[in-house]
């Protein structure tokens, strides 16, 4: 099972299961990731601390790179 906001494994029989009242379970490894996303409403691309931003961000910075090695030639 993955954490929902931050991508962690979550070990069986730890975490989080919040279930809203449409049905929707949503899965969190902390009391953290669970007020960031429901409370708080944040996107965890924006958060540093988060696996999924960083690899977000690598993405991006290795794709910018790349465009602007195409604009010096």
């Amino acid at each position: 099972m993955k954490c929902n906001f931050c991508n962690k494994d979550i070990k069986e029989g730890t975490g989080i299961l919040y279930v809203k009242r449409d049905g929707t379970a949503y899965n969190f490894c902390s009391g953290k990731c669970q007020l960031n996303m429901l409370k708080l409403r944040r996107k965890s691309s924006n958060m540093k601390w988060v696996t999924k931003s960083k690899a977000h961000k690598d993405l991006q910075s290795s794709s910018s790179k790349k465009k602007k090695q195409e604009a010096k030639v």
